[in-house]
């Protein structure tokens, strides 16, 4: 069950990067158009939407990511609590 919780923690934690690298891209001009730009954006984008649904921006601003990550972040202690007490 350890090989299990490493892979699915592994992946959580590279998807997290990937929806921060993407956060972070919308800061230079063009760079969401570039091929790794869409990639992240075929990959983050599906995750994202529900939360750009609920939580509308403020301004400029948009805070859905941040609680995308935090909901990411909070499911992956849900499953390793889950996996400890299996």
């Amino acid at each position: 069950m350890g090989m299990l919780q490493d892979l699915i923690l592994n992946l959580v934690q590279l998807y997290s990067w990937a929806l921060i690298g993407y956060i972070l891209m919308s800061w230079f001009p063009g760079a969401r158009e570039s091929t790794i730009g869409q990639f992240l954006a075929k990959i983050v984008e599906p995750y994202l939407e529900p939360f750009r649904k609920i939580i509308p921006p403020l301004g400029m601003l948009d805070i859905s990511p941040i609680v995308a990550i935090i909901t990411l972040q909070l499911a992956t202690s849900g499953l390793v609590q889950l996996f400890n007490f299996f």
